[in-house]
């Protein structure tokens, strides 16, 4: 993609922005501990019921910086073509997590946490929304504030 390509409608931006969401596998997730220390992690992760669900072990920065709830931003694509997705990451335990997005994370990524007690789900709901691929769609590039769809 190059800055002359004709920016997308917000409609097309959603729905690839989407597309990404039921077809990516891995993303960018970062945290902060309680002092602003940041953290910047790789973690697979499957679209499920309107949020981005994780998996990790419990004792790492990732987990003990959002438990049980906090701030997390997730990055899909690469710089020509992202997706920044800013939510309130919750902490879930495998036994608390409903079986169908238990086996839905099993079914995409090919491995099942829920057995492994020094694992947890993290629970990424959106509250913000970008997409945009060059410098002409950054004037678009919000499709979501306050967790409500703006397109």
């Amino acid at each position: 993609m190059t800055e002359h390509q004709p920016a997308r409608a917000p409609e097309q931006r959603k729905q690839d922005m989407l597309d990404r969401l039921e077809q990516d596998i891995d993303a960018w997730v970062a945290t902060a501990s309680p002092d602003g220390l940041p953290c910047l992690v790789p973690l697979s992760f499957v679209w499920d019921r309107g949020a981005l669900l994780m998996a990790t072990r419990r004792g790492n920065p990732t987990a003990v910086n959002v438990t049980p709830s906090g701030p997390a931003r997730v990055s899909l694509g690469h710089t020509r073509d992202v997706v920044l997705v800013d939510g309130t990451a919750q902490v879930v335990e495998g036994v608390d997590l409903p079986t169908g997005s238990a086996d839905a994370f099993t079914t995409k990524l090919g491995w099942d946490p829920r057995a492994r007690s020094s694992w947890v789900y993290l629970r990424v709901t959106p509250d913000t929304v970008r997409a945009w691929r060059e410098v002409n769609e950054l004037a678009g590039r919000q499709l979501m504030r306050d967790g409500e769809w703006l397109v």
